[in-house]
């Protein structure tokens, strides 16, 4: 009996300790798996952290941003052989118009941490300013091309018989004659005011609110000059630009200076003999004027040789229908000057150059197109597009019109 009592207890220890063993072994198991599963979570997390700093990781190249091609070709003609050296980005690559393009969050990032950023710096780039002050890069490069030329840079001008968004904008001589003729009954109101105090105390108020809409005028004023941006399209401004953005390179990699400067040398010289076809070309044309049934960024080169110029809108016009008077204005001038040629700009559907030639006596001028850079894509840069390429063109087009 004593033996059965024995081997029952022995029994029931085994089994306790069985379960016991179990336990452990289970809790043993679920503290590996947890520690599996943080273990897992901390290599996730590292490998997210090392992927996000790859993909920020600077990879020992020069960043150079750009909003317009004419400067992304200069540079790509400063750094010739050296461009593996650089990461070099055109904002508007895929062909939107300067005037129209608002940055991407993944275009304001890499304008944040380039090393060099080329801008127009006109009405259509009045974003930037936020995005310079937010930019992690405090030792960037910044050219902008309208500062960059100075005293060259012009304000826009609205000449006759073209079309303007703000016509009622231009025309203040009526408004100062008004305001010289209140400013002296203002003075008058005075010597009366202990005749009529009551009558006084009515004229001060509206004095007051005259004074006011005087600043508010001059504000106007202020705020309304508006400089042509065009600035690329003279070849003469082009020499300026492409020296100062060769001045900032050399400044960023002193290493490869010398090579820099003699690419920039030979570039020169090779705007300078085009520039001097341009003069040499309106020297011996038969006109000396051009007509544009579009509006008209060609201020620049125009001013630069001495060619008069009409057109349907200013160069940043978003206009696109141009009224009765504009047609019959720009078709009368055709017919007066004798052109035989009309011309618009790169993607123009030519409507309003068609629609000026049909008013006009003969109805038989060549409607011809001057490529003013705003629109090149990847794919044209692909395919060989180049800034001395297209104004080479634009000569050759330019000598037909003023045959």
């Amino acid at each position: 009996m004593k033996k059965n009592i024995l081997s029952k207890l022995v029994a029931g220890f085994v089994c306790v300790s069985m379960l016991a063993a179990c336990t452990t072994t289970k809790k043993t198991e679920e503290t590996t798996t947890v520690a599996s599963s943080e273990s897992k979570q901390e290599e996730s997390s590292s490998s997210a952290a090392e992927t996000t700093k790859a993909d920020t990781k600077d990879d020992g190249k020069i960043n150079v941003v750009t909003t317009i091609f004419p400067s992304y070709d200069w540079v790509k003609e400063v750094v010739g052989n050296k461009a593996d050296n650089f990461n070099l980005t055109l904002l508007t690559e895929k062909g939107v118009d300067l005037h129209s393009y608002q940055p991407t969050t993944e275009d304001i990032a890499k304008i944040s941490k380039c090393d060099l950023f080329v801008y127009v710096g006109g009405e259509s780039d009045t974003w930037v300013e936020d995005v310079l002050k937010n930019a992690t890069n405090k030792n960037m490069k910044v050219v902008n091309l309208l500062e960059t030329v100075g005293d060259a840079a012009k304000e826009e001008e609205v000449k006759e018989g073209m079309q303007d968004d703000d016509d009622h904008d231009h025309d203040h001589g009526d408004a100062d004659h008004d305001h010289d003729k209140e400013d002296k009954d203002h003075d008058h109101d005075h010597d009366k005011e202990d005749k009529d105090h009551d009558h006084d105390h009515d004229k001060e108020d509206k004095d007051h609110d005259h004074d006011k809409d005087e600043k508010a005028e001059e504000h106007h004023h202020h705020t309304e000059v508006e400089y042509d941006e065009h600035v690329w399209l003279s070849l003469k401004n082009a020499k300026v630009l492409v020296e100062k953005i060769s001045s900032d390179i050399q400044a960023i990699d002193a290493n490869n200076a010398q090579t820099y400067q003699e690419n920039t040398k030979v570039y020169l010289e090779e705007l300078d003999n085009l520039d001097k076809a341009y003069q040499q070309a309106v020297d011996s044309a038969d006109k000396k004027v051009v007509l544009f049934g579009d509006r008209f960024p060609f201020r620049y080169l125009v001013d630069d040789y001495s060619l008069d110029y009409y057109a349907a809108f200013v160069g940043c016009s978003a206009e696109t229908e141009a009224s009765f008077d504009t047609i019959k204005f720009l078709a009368n001038k055709v017919d007066e000057l004798k052109l035989t040629h009309i011309f618009t700009i790169e993607k123009s559907d030519k409507k309003i150059a068609n629609t000026i030639k049909d008013a006009t006596k003969d109805k038989n001028q060549e409607i011809i197109t001057l490529d003013s850079l705003q629109s090149v894509t990847r794919a044209d840069i692909d395919a060989g597009e180049s800034y001395l390429g297209a104004m080479s063109t634009n000569l050759t087009t330019l000598q037909e019109g003023l045959k």
